[in-house]
């Protein structure tokens, strides 16, 4: 069974997150962590690995929606339109 998650137990952001399951890690790895209490630090790394996976998910759809708004806003766009003003302002710089 699973521990009961509250509030309290849930890390501020992603880094403290990361940091916590880094040092339980190594606590597991150094075999000094206690077997009376290996099973807590396991199903605590499990729940900071699903937290972190739901911000990470969370975060790329919010990255795919924005770049799918800016093809949007993109699909009237001339490219050839602006290329050729640009290239005048060099030249009128160079002109100086």
């Amino acid at each position: 069974m699973a521990a009961k998650k509250t509030s309290s137990d849930e890390p501020k952001g992603y880094a403290e997150a990361m940091a916590e399951l880094e040092t339980i890690l190594r606590e597991i790895d150094s075999n000094s962590v206690d077997v009376d209490v290996l099973s807590t630090k396991v199903q605590r790394a499990s729940y900071l690995v699903d937290w972190c996976t739901e911000r990470i998910t969370a975060a790329q759809l919010t990255i795919d929606e924005l770049v799918a708004s800016f093809e949007d806003d993109d699909e009237g766009f001339d490219d050839d339109e602006f290329e050729d003003d640009d290239e005048e302002d060099f030249d009128d710089e160079d002109d100086e």
